[in-house]
């Protein structure tokens, strides 16, 4: 996500940041150290920055454990290229210390292929993934296979201000089209918050407007480099570029569009030009927040609605961009079977409801969304789990690396885009990188 779908959640309540920053100082000094002989396992989790939640979880399973193993945690850096590329480096190296990894659902089949990823043992598969929305799932399989468990999932939903819709003459209880919300805000003389930067978020508005059009950015994932057939030249692409250069061109995005990340993007939204929105769940927390720290009014908090993820054709299921987090076991782990117990505490039901209450980052378990402090933090939760099912990956191939970045490269800034030629420029660049006939 989201910096993909994890960084947003700094803007959540400070209370959990202090927790976070200072569980996570502590358990990296710890991490790494060997157990001595006959003492209980240690188990090192890698985890993504948060607001403490993860270390709280790994406090909560080596509790439960009974003296079984103790977890530690290991903080990974802030940025998703740099968490990728130090999982990259520990595994191909043979690591013994990667018992527990929290992994971006685009970066598993890197992992994957090369064999970097312990096999999830049956009858653990078959208990983490019993009840899974579809989204999550799709995000940790490979070749047909799930090779990382699905821990939390999240998503992007259409906020929205209620004043705004309405003075639009838009019925926000039935879904609405980019198109839609295009001449809503052009109406109205309001911004259509989006992610415009030349970041991991242009690849994930790229992804989900080209699947929301039927189409796919990677048409045949698991081939090799040179046989990788793409999608973007396509009448899925032109429409997604449509969509992108017009919100660029006509200004709807707002001034700082070119620059523009998921934080920005909720700024914007809150201030007298806001309208609509499409962004992650953490929103609510962070708006909340602010509303009773004062700097925001509270009249805000009401003028806030949500909406599925807009549609690119009127009648056509959205697919909405699936962010989270899976956790894997490295192939070199010392410990690999106490690894999956572990990670069967983490992924219960109630440790997900916990972290999504706390930390604001959605189940993959729809069990967990029925949860009473899910539901009183979060009343959008259903529209969270809905968006889930219909959310798709982000192309699941081991060179995913090279294609995001490819598609940041020629999608960017957005008012450049250009619908006729932008699609085929940028597929056209991806293949010769690929192909190792040009660079990034």
């Amino acid at each position: 996500m989201p910096r993909d779908a994890r960084l947003p959640g700094r803007a959540r309540r400070k209370k959990f940041a202090a927790a976070g920053f200072a569980a996570a100082v502590a358990a990296t000094v710890l991490a790494g150290c060997s157990s001595d002989a006959g003492a209980t396992p240690t188990l090192t989790w890698y985890i993504n920055p948060d607001d403490g939640g993860q270390a709280e979880l790994a406090k909560r399973c080596t509790d439960a454990s009974g003296g079984k193993y103790t977890i530690e945690t290991s903080l990974l850096p802030n940025d998703a290229a740099s968490q990728r590329e130090q999982l990259a480096r520990r595994l191909a190296a043979g690591d013994t210390s990667m018992d527990i990894m929290s992994l971006d659902p685009p970066n598993v089949p890197e992992y994957a292929e090369p064999g970097y990823l312990a096999p999830i043992p049956d009858d653990v598969r078959e208990r983490t993934t019993a009840n899974v929305v579809e989204g999550a799932l799709a995000g940790a399989t490979w070749k047909d296979e799930v090779v990382a468990v699905p821990f939390w999932a999240n998503t992007q939903i259409l906020w929205y201000r209620k004043s705004v819709a309405e003075a639009a003459g838009l019925d926000m209880s039935q879904p609405v089209t980019w198109d839609q919300l295009i001449e809503a805000v052009s109406s109205q003389d309001k911004y259509l918050s989006v992610q415009g930067a030349r970041a991991e978020s242009m690849t994930v508005w790229v992804n989900a407007l080209v699947e929301s059009a039927g189409g796919h950015i990677v048409e045949n994932p698991d081939a090799p480099a040179d046989e990788i057939q793409m999608g973007l030249d396509s009448e899925a692409g032109t429409q997604a570029a449509e969509i992108v250069s017009t919100i660029g061109k006509e200004g709807l995005g707002g001034p700082g569009l070119p620059t523009q990340t998921e934080n920005f993007s909720m700024i914007q939204f809150q201030g007298d030009k806001g309208a609509f929105m499409v962004n992650y769940p953490f929103v609510w927390p962070a708006t909340n927040a602010a509303v009773e720290e004062g700097t925001l009014p509270a009249t805000l908090i009401d003028d806030i609605g949500w909406a599925l993820y807009p549609q690119v054709n009127a009648g056509e299921d959205t697919a909405p961009p699936l962010g989270g987090i899976d956790l894997g076991v490295g192939s070199k782990s010392k410990n690999p079977d106490l690894a999956f117990e572990a990670i069967e505490c983490i992924v219960s039901p109630e440790n997900q409801a916990y972290y999504f209450a706390t930390n604001g980052n959605p189940p993959s378990n729809p069990d967990a969304y029925n949860d009473p402090e899910v539901i009183d933090t979060f009343p959008m939760a259903g529209t969270i789990r809905e968006s889930l099912e219909l959310s798709k990956p982000r192309p699941q191939t081991p060179y995913y690396n090279e294609i995001s970045t490819g598609i940041q490269q020629t999608w960017t800034p957005p008012q450049d885009v250009d619908p006729e030629t932008t699609p085929e420029t940028s597929q056209q660049f991806i293949l010769e990188v690929l192909k190792g006939e040009r660079l990034l």
